[in-house]
């Protein structure tokens, strides 16, 4: 029988099917952290039971965590009480804890990849939505709730419906200054935040062929803003050469072992999808939201549409313009911007700080702009010194912050103030999601930068 990748995976981690029911899934990795491991745990302790497997369970704190003095005591009460649990609770259990001040610390889904925890053929959990960014490697990651996480902690296992499979296809090349971020964005626009509900994506064609897996993950990453439980890309050499040496990939004969299972992971010619959707690579321009979802995202050069353009329902739509005292037909680019953030789960990663570097090497950050630089790691902190970004970015008057979740939800002291206009690299535009009152528009870290040096929503292209 012909097989997707999804299909391999998944089939290969079931371990009893429920007749008219889920299937009960192994999961392989589950990642924590301090939003919503605590009541997990207070469920584990009032039943007086033990993490299952601890040492496939790895704890990271990131949410609740400042991007600047992050040796002194946490200063908010419930970030800092969470961050406790979270660190009294992995020390009881005799889990992995990556806390403030360790090494190790960083965004959980951009350390996972950077230490091999996330391995092709792996079925990844954690208490976050954008887990599915792991699916870049070829592993089924998705989110799961408090009660699930409670769940895999104390079974290693979890239950669920297996999602219909679809598949998205870019093929063709990308024109100058399109990002994966924009082909993310490109796609969530054309399907909707609600177009992939109930399905699990493969991303396939030559355009995911010719990414970095840094690229991969950002558009995994944004899997779940369309709908979909997860997304997923075949693994290839350039995945096996990303994850080779890290402390966590298997070592000697273990590697040899994992790598012959890793060599099967393609779905099979002739594997069937329940619905398969193609673009073209060449039709995606740098794109920025102007809305309060991220699927109201547009080609930076083009018009705000309306409701009748979308086929949108008209009230919700107009809200949402309201919100961002936006109007039908206006342009976006020369609008105005108070704040940028590149950082998050979604563009915190090394290439995401080159992009940004790109555009800002030898112009000057506009004056009323205040900008967020935070790497998702301290790898790629380490990396930004190391690279000499960090003195393009201080040249330009930028400065670099801790890494840390950050801007992208504002459960930390990095809040977009009410009224004032953001132009974020993170996954989410919702009303308030970065502060009360804020107002997003997600784009890529190219967008970002441009915007940062001319105070402006800014084409990139005319900056390359």
């Amino acid at each position: 029988m012909k097989k997707t990748l999804f299909d391999k995976v998944w089939d290969s981690h079931v371990v009893k099917s429920i007749e008219n029911g889920p299937d009960v899934l192994f999961i392989d990795r589950h990642m924590v952290h301090e939003v919503t491991s605590p009541v997990a745990f207070l469920g584990l302790n009032n039943r007086g039971i033990k993490v299952k497997y601890p040492e496939r369970t790895f704890a990271t704190a990131d949410h609740n965590t400042p991007t600047i003095n992050q040796h002194l005591p946490v200063e908010d009460p419930l970030s800092a009480n969470q961050l406790a649990a979270l660190e009294a609770n992995a020390k009881e259990h005799g889990v992995s804890y990556w806390g403030l001040g360790h090494e190790k610390n960083g965004v959980v889904h951009v350390v996972g990849p950077e230490y091999g925890i996330t391995q092709p053929g792996a079925t990844i959990v954690c208490g976050d939505s954008h887990t599915s960014t792991h699916g870049a490697f070829g592993a089924i990651a998705f989110g799961i709730g408090t009660s699930e996480v409670e769940m895999v902690l104390s079974t290693q296992c979890i239950m669920q419906p297996k999602p219909k499979k679809m598949r998205i296809k870019v093929e063709g090349t990308l024109n100058k200054g399109v990002t994966p971020k924009d082909v993310g964005l490109y796609i969530i626009s054309k399907l909707t935040t609600s177009g992939a509900t109930g399905y699990f994506i493969e991303y396939a064609g030559q355009v995911f062929e010719d990414m970095t897996m840094e690229g991969r993950m950002t558009v995994c990453n944004l899997s779940i803003e369309m709908g979909a439980r997860g997304g997923m890309i075949a693994p290839d050499q350039k995945t096996f050469e990303y994850i080779s040496g890290r402390e966590f990939t298997p070592k000697g004969a273990d590697l040899e072992k994992a790598q012959a299972y890793w060599d099967t992971l393609y779905t099979d010619e002739g594997a069937e999808f329940d619905r398969e959707i193609t673009f073209q690579g060449s039709d995606i321009e740098p794109m920025i939201t102007f809305g309060t979802n991220p699927g109201l995202g547009m080609g930076i050069s083009n018009s705000i549409p309306t409701a009748a353009d979308l086929d949108a329902a008209e009230a919700s739509y107009k809200k949402s313009l309201d919100y961002m005292e936006y109007h039908e037909g206006e342009a976006m680019l020369g609008k105005k911007v108070d704040y940028v953030f590149i950082g998050s789960c979604t563009n915190g990663r090394i290439e995401d700080f080159r992009a940004f570097a790109s555009v800002v090497k030898g112009r000057k950050k506009a004056d009323h702009i205040t900008a967020w630089l935070v790497p998702g790691s301290h790898q790629v902190e380490a990396a930004i010194k190391e690279e000499g970004l960090l003195d393009i970015f201080n040249e330009a008057g930028f400065e670099l912050r801790e890494p840390g979740c950050s801007a992208c939800l504002a459960m930390n002291d990095d809040k977009i103030p009410a009224g004032k206009y953001a132009v974020s690299t993170s996954n989410r535009n919702f009303e308030g999601r970065q502060g009360p009152g804020s107002r997003t528009m997600l784009a890529s870290p190219l967008v970002a930068a441009a915007a940062a040096v001319t105070g402006v929503v800014t084409d990139p292209r005319e900056l390359i």
